[in-house]
């Protein structure tokens, strides 16, 4: 029954993703909900966050739009950054490290509602300096990810808005092949440290990535308002027992 409910989960993150984003606030604490411990629920998290960004690598490749060099300038230091990211997340506790998702859970989901990426004004340039100054955000970028993920997307779109001339659609694509890039060097840190589930980590990517083609399907036909409903809820109800367990 644990491994039906984990693809389910899996499924309705997946379908969120495409649909609003934010997929990670739901299986990361449901897995730690399920009995794996945080740095456990973590690890095996990114088995299916690997899953979706390989598929969406693809895609994206299939369709030509792809900036495979200034991608790869900013994939490696937050590989690297990833790295330092995931050994944080395996030696801390796991009261701390609850209590720090749910935290961060609240802070996603208000990026989430007010969509602040979407105001913010491309840039007009493309300087040595500001690759510079990407190189290092994209470090840190990298740290975060490794430790948590959730939400990681929205840093890397309203970074980019205003640090280049990319259109959303590109943008997107050096997104998806970045956290690709540095979920390698994560996930092999977890691994190393046995912080894997596999059965419910295979379990969970089959889940997002039907829930992904779900979700695609259902964004055509009626849009996302009332996903983004029942995402508010969740992560809210989710965050406040995270914080009190």
């Amino acid at each position: 029954m644990s491994f039906i409910a984990v693809l389910l989960v899996g499924i309705a993150a997946g379908f969120i993703n495409v649909m609003a984003g934010g997929g990670s606030l739901i299986t990361l604490p449901m897995l730690i909900f399920f009995g794996l411990p945080s740095a456990v629920a973590n690890g095996t998290n990114r088995i299916a966050l690997m899953a979706q960004n390989v598929v969406a690598v693809t895609s994206y490749k299939k369709a030509g739009y792809f900036e495979w060099k200034f991608s790869l300038l900013l994939a490696i230091p937050a590989l690297i950054g990833s790295i330092a990211g995931a050994q944080i997340a395996v030696s801390m506790s796991d009261e701390v490290f609850n209590r720090v998702l749910s935290i961060v859970m609240i802070i996603v989901l208000i990026l989430i509602v007010s969509k602040p990426h979407k105001k913010l004004s491309p840039a007009q340039s493309d300087s040595r300096l500001k690759r510079i100054g990407l190189i290092v955000v994209f470090f840190f970028v990298g740290v975060y990810g490794g430790f948590i993920q959730a939400g990681v997307g929205f840093v890397i779109i309203a970074a980019l808005t205003l640090m280049t001339n990319f259109s959303l659609v590109k943008i997107n694509s050096a997104k998806v092949f970045i956290v690709a890039v540095y979920t390698v060097s994560s996930l092999a840190v977890f691994i190393i440290n046995d912080q894997i589930h596999w059965g419910y980590g295979l379990t969970l990517a089959a889940g997002t990535s039907l829930g992904a083609v779900l979700g695609s399907k259902f964004a055509v036909k009626h849009g996302d308002k009332w996903v983004r409903r029942i995402l508010i809820v969740a992560v809210i109800a989710m965050a406040v027992k995270l914080f009190v367990t």
